[in-house]
């Protein structure tokens, strides 16, 4: 096998749809341009005022703030209805608020207080605290904060002289590090702790508000948000944490003095299943609520009150209440309520309206003239029409001002819709491209497709020829001669725009050595554009769904229709071909050497049965893992799999031990079933590594995950006397199942021969009446599997293909000097084993309940390698291509599983579908760091992905697995052996034509992948525009991308596996014939 050259020609496919991803995402989703200048206390001199007068001076409205932020705290919890006489768990918890703003309306107000997508943590602090709009990337960011850069409200507070006190979610010490006189943070990641973080606060609150250390308080509460992500809002659970949250609003109420504001806030919302992260109004609309010991607001309906109060005007309001100013780059827009109608600046009430917006529309126009000065991102005319609006602002300002006269109520509109202008055109124009750099992706990712396609159609004559030499050279070369030029006339490199060059050149130079070949291939009938194949207009027709919004919403229902009917094509395709139904009698008066070519009759029986059991099974796993599925909040009255909810979640004891016993018995027939077949195949026999890996240390990982999964059910106020030792357990037992499962892979590696071998004692050592020696009771195998799977005369066909043809050492009696188990399957048995290992450990990162799921999806799988196995059987006689050669069908069939399981084990192209309690199995206390966070959380995403693609040479393998006596004679060639079951030995018979069909498979399946790839793109690209952009289609080219990558590294992994065996297959006949082999 040509080892070295299938490695390196698909780490170069891969290099390039990596570069034209990273170049398309480049400039698809840019991040903002950050102006790094800061607010000055001078900024803010209204008309009139000494120059040397500073604002920051004055007597602002507040000495003091206390700002709650109660994360995740959904307007729908902040609502109280007393009419309900039976509420549910997250509703009538907070009657504090309804009360006071009942009872004191001068004091007091509650508000819908509405987020800017994306809805996560850290994007949500970085709004209410900078009064900017965050970008779609920006929520990549969610798992590494990094520092604020640009001008904040924590940043003028520090400046003024206010002592900033903090305590809280850790993010904000990552997000302004060394701002706070002093800081209590405490962790945040690990979604299971609901009470760490809000313990600590309410050890901390009261004594500080107690003490004179202090001007503004921030405490950031996690116990809500993390309630929701591990048990949804409608749970026991939400209610004690919301009622903990009431008794600390009552209690930080009693202790505020008169020039104290008061601030509880939710930074976003959350959906039915407690998730957040998307742009759905459960997930934007949060709670605001807003006291003060004094009075502070008007007399209700003496002026209009705002319905919703967008998240970044929080950040003018509180800076002039407070007496700093608005932060440089903010856009928000103050809240008048807060603000008297008629006084001036050294009033005791403060600023007026009109004066408060006049210092708002001030700063934002400056913001606006810094940034269009810096970027041209901001439309011409928009920004022309914009700077007219504020001149004339600016004239009849300062003429009311002249004049003495208080504003018009016309004048306070015209500068509220200023400023709501600014901010719209900001956010329509910060969804801005780089066409250049997406139109260089797509045209890189477009010729890697073709690259893909061509080489994979020819991948005999490619490993034949060493076509990448030239390609790669020339393309250094280019790219080296770009990077020189750049140099020299610009000073520096831009090494994005080389290797778009270096790249291309490589494509084009590969393309043009290979259009030769290609002609003769075509020439030859083996190439056919005009006529593709039902399996490619299938991969069409899913390519052409993803440019559908409505078709990527419900895409785990549109891809589930595609495999049932491209499955249910291959037995329609072989009834129409005449093969499925034996052919009737050859006629006996014609000569032998006449007859066409047939299968025996019982061979053509037993195919087709198994071939229409497998369509069966296909169906049957089809159907029933639409039970999985979870829901967008696009698809209104869908309902959740109720697999999806964890046991520790499921509040009737029943249906969690019912579920329990259901997630049990699926763990237990997946670990029977690889055992089994192993068992079967005759690969459990010898004593290496990989068998005690399949013998011991599955079994016992497989037990650990049982007894995690009881430990994760029980409910927390049960068994207390324990709790100690049920918080170790659930720290113990997935780790050792995880280092089991880490051990087996490292001695698969290392040793993954499953073959035992026997030799047995010369004939004539033995006496004439002794019978020939039998091994079925010494290795334990049934009289079926070693009649069909020990390979006595295996050995010897290998020993003359060794000897080059020289046949020696075969015994008297015609039977060899070495009897083989597992040989045939030397192989398909380590990839099984390695599936099934990967399996185990990516059903530990999901919800209990989902080990049904993983039981369809090995179920579905054995049943498409089934499917392929005997269709290739019933038309081996038909076919004239390489005799290893994997047809598009099962391919692309295999491409869509893993498409369809993705759906199937309860995800979602959404970010907030993501199942971030992946990052904590085995470690409930949190991370230190963010990269195995991250990890887990990938791995728990593209699970499917992972398992089909490193399984995806058993397509090539399984028909040999379940080859038919004499089925392979006149393609292989074997001569008098042709009768002969080899199986997977063929492949060493033929080491050209398996490594070329082993090249053509893993291209095949990456041109498939990439297609997918491709078309994510061209959807965002074309319809950059379109009102689901940044809901549907940019999320769906973030998943399909990252499916992409994960799953092109594990089909390296697994075609890296197959080579692995087959030096391991290669020394181990050099220790057979140490003297004659090659």
């Amino acid at each position: 096998m040509k080892r070295l050259p299938i490695l390196a020609l698909l780490l170069w496919i891969c290099s390039i749809f990596y570069v034209g991803i990273y170049l398309f995402v480049g400039g698809f989703l840019l991040v903002r341009l950050e102006v790094n200048r800061t607010s000055t206390c001078g900024d803010v001199l209204l008309p009139g005022a000494d120059v040397r007068e500073d604002f920051c001076l004055k007597e602002p409205r507040f000495r003091r703030a206390v700002i709650l932020i109660i994360d995740a705290l959904k307007a729908d919890f902040a609502r109280y209805d007393p009419g309900n006489a039976s509420p549910r768990a997250f509703e009538n918890k907070l009657p504090v608020l309804d009360e006071m703003a009942s009872s004191r309306p001068a004091q007091s107000r509650l508000y819908t207080f509405r987020a800017d997508p994306p809805t996560t943590t850290m994007q949500r602090i970085k709004g209410f605290t900078t009064g900017s709009l965050p970008t779609f990337i920006d929520v990549g960011n969610n798992f590494a904060s990094s520092a604020v850069l640009e001008d904040n409200l924590v940043h003028q507070l520090g400046q003024a002289g206010k002592r900033v006190v903090f305590m809280g979610d850790d993010t904000w010490v990552s997000l302004f590090p060394r701002k706070f006189h002093r800081s209590l943070p405490f962790p945040s990641f690990n979604v299971k702790d609901l009470h760490t973080v809000d313990n600590g606060i309410l050890q901390n609150i009261f004594p500080t508000m107690e003490g004179d250390d202090w001007d503004v308080l921030i405490a950031h509460f996690l116990g809500v948000d993390h309630c929701g992500h591990r048990f949804g809002p409608d749970h026991p659970a939400m209610a004690e944490k919301l009622t903990q949250m009431d008794g600390v609003i009552r209690s930080v109420i009693n202790r505020l003095q008169n020039d104290t504001l008061l601030v509880v806030m939710g930074d976003h919302g959350m959906t039915d299943t407690g998730d957040h992260g998307g742009e759905s109004q459960k997930e934007t609309d949060a709670a605001l609520f807003l006291y003060s010991g004094s009075p502070l607001f008007p007399t209700p309906g003496s002026q209009v009150e705002p319905e919703v109060v967008p998240q970044t005007d929080l950040v003018p309001t509180l800076a002039l209440l407070l007496g700093v100013p608005i932060p440089y780059s903010s856009v928000g827009q103050v809240l008048l309520p807060l603000f008297s109608f008629n006084s001036s600046l050294g009033a005791p009430s403060g600023l007026s309206q009109a004066e408060a917006l006049w210092i708002n529309v001030k700063q934002v126009n400056r913001f606006l003239e810094t940034y269009s000065s810096m970027a041209k991102d901001i439309p011409a005319n928009s920004l022309s029409q914009l700077q007219s609006h504020f001149t004339q602002l600016s004239s009849q300002y300062l003429s009311s001002v002249s004049k003495d006269a208080p504003p018009s109520p016309e004048l306070v509109a015209s500068m509220q819709a200023y400023l709501s202008s600014v901010r719209e055109t900001c956010r329509a124009s910060w969804a801005r491209f780089n066409p250049l750099k997406m139109a260089a992706g797509l045209l890189v990712m477009g010729l890697a497709c073709v690259v893909c396609y061509v080489l994979s159609e020819l991948s005999l004559l490619v490993l034949q020829d060493g076509v990448l030499k030239v390609p790669m050279l020339s393309g250094l070369l280019v790219g080296g001669t770009v990077a020189a030029g750049q140099l020299f006339t610009l000073g520096f490199v831009e090494v994005s725009w080389c290797v778009v060059v270096s790249v291309l050149m490589s494509e084009v130079t590969l393309l043009w050595r290979s259009r030769r070949a290609f002609a003769r291939s075509s020439s030859r009938g083996r190439l056919s554009l005009r006529h593709l194949p039902l399996p490619l207009l299938i991969l069409l027709l899913r390519c052409a769904s993803l440019l559908s919004d409505s078709y990527v919403i419900s895409e785990g229902r549109v891809v589930t229709f595609l495999l049932f009917t491209l499955g249910l094509y291959v037995p329609l395709r072989l009834n129409w071909d005449g093969l499925l139904v034996p052919s009737p009698p050859p006629d006996t008066q014609k000569p032998p050497g006449l007859l066409p070519p047939s299968l025996p009759l019982s061979t053509v029986r037993r195919e087709s049965t198994a071939l229409l059991v497998s369509a069966g099974v296909l169906v049957g796993c089809l159907y029933l893992s639409l039970s999985f599925h979870s829901c967008r909040e696009e698809q209104g009255s869908c309902q959740p799999s109720a697999f999806l909810t964890p046991l520790s979640r499921v509040q009737d004891s029943r249906m969690r031990n019912l579920h329990y016993v259901l997630s049990l018995a699926s763990l237990s027939a997946w670990a029977f079933l690889l055992h089994r077949w192993l068992r079967h195949y005759g690969n459990l026999n010898c004593t290496s590594v990989a068998v005690f890996t399949a013998r011991f240390l599955l079994p016992l990982a497989s037990i650990c995950m049982g007894l995690h999964w009881a430990v994760s059910a029980t409910p927390e106020d049960s068994f207390r006397n324990l709790a100690e030792l049920i918080s170790l357990a659930q720290v113990a037992l997935p780790r050792v199942s995880f280092g089991l499962l880490g051990l087996g892979l490292l001695l698969l590696w290392l040793d993954p021969l499953t073959v035992f071998l026997k030799t047995r004692a010369p004939v004539n050592s033995r006496g004439p009446s002794m019978p020939p020696p039998r091994y079925r009771a010494s290795t334990g195998i049934s009289p079926q599997a070693e009649l069909h799977h020990l390979i006595p005369q295996l050995y010897q066909r290998m020993r003359r293909s060794l000897e080059d043809g020289r046949a020696e050492g075969a015994e008297e009696d015609g039977r060899p000097a070495v009897e083989a188990y597992g040989l045939g399957t030397v192989y398909s048995a380590p990839l099984v084993l390695l599936c099934g290992m990967l399996g185990l450990g990516l059903l530990l990162l999901h919800p209990e309940g989902m080990a049904l799921a993983f039981l369809l999806m090995l179920l579905q799988a054995a049943a498409l390698l089934h499917l392929h196995a005997s269709s290739s059987t019933l038309s081996s006689l038909q076919s004239h291509s390489n005799i290893f050669s994997v047809p598009w069908a099962p391919v692309v069939l295999w491409s869509l599983a893993a498409s369809q399981f993705f759906h199937a084990t309860g995800h979602l192209p959404t970010f907030p579908s993501i199942q971030w309690g992946a990052a904590f199995v085995g470690f409930p206390q949190g991370h230190s760091g963010t990269v195995l966070p991250a990890a887990l959380v990938t791995l728990n995403t593209f699970a499917s992905h992972i398992l089909f693609a490193v399984g995806c040479p058993l397509l090539l393998f399984w028909p040999l697995v379940r080859e038919v006596r004499g089925t392979r004679t006149g393609r292989s060639g074997a001569g008098e052996d042709g009768d002969d079951v080899a199986m997977e030995m063929r492949l060493r018979e033929n080491p050209q034509q398996f490594s070329s069909a082993l090249l053509q498979l893993a291209l095949r399946y990456l041109f498939i992948s990439g297609a997918q790839v491709l078309a994510s793109v061209c959807a965002a690209a074309i319809l950059r525009r379109h009102l689901m952009v940044w809901k549907v289609f940019a999320p769906k080219l973030m998943f399909e991308a990252s499916g992409f990558i994960v799953s092109s590294v594990f089909v390296l992994v697994g075609v890296a596996l197959v080579m692995r065996v087959d030096v391991a297959v290669a020394r181990l006949f050099q220790k057979l014939l140490p003297h004659n082999s090659r």
